[in-house]
């Protein structure tokens, strides 16, 4: 079990950068994948993008492909969100969550972060 907390949200303007972290409370294995989620008001959970923790190959949604690059550091266990060219439309509270290989769902999750981007 990974314990993760997420850091970095705020207000920024359209066009802008931002980038998010969050940090695991030990180091995470290599069987481990790691993904980003966003929930807007009124809106269902989604899927932003994920990345295997030992190679770091990353896939993204469609909505934020070209605009958005997950990272790692591992001596910080640590997983990053840059966000560019940020639109109102990504205007949501970030999670960052973890889950085994292969396996379907993401059992461990943070608490989130909120972002929010202003026209």
């Amino acid at each position: 079990q990974v314990h993760l907390v997420e850091s970095g949200g705020g207000l920024v303007h359209a066009g802008d950068s931002l980038r998010l972290s969050c940090a695991a409370s030990r180091r995470t294995f290599s069987r481990h994948a790691m993904g980003w989620f966003r929930q807007a008001p009124g809106k269902e959970r989604e899927f932003v993008g994920s990345m295997r923790w030992a190679n770091g190959d990353t896939y993204y949604a469609s909505s934020v492909e070209g605009r958005f690059t997950i990272s790692r550091d591992r001596t910080m266990n640590t997983v990053y969100l840059q966000m560019n060219n940020v639109k109102p439309e990504d205007t949501a509270i970030y999670y960052c969550a973890a889950k085994a290989v292969g396996e379907s769902n993401y059992n461990c999750w943070g608490q989130g972060t909120q972002v929010t981007v202003s026209s």
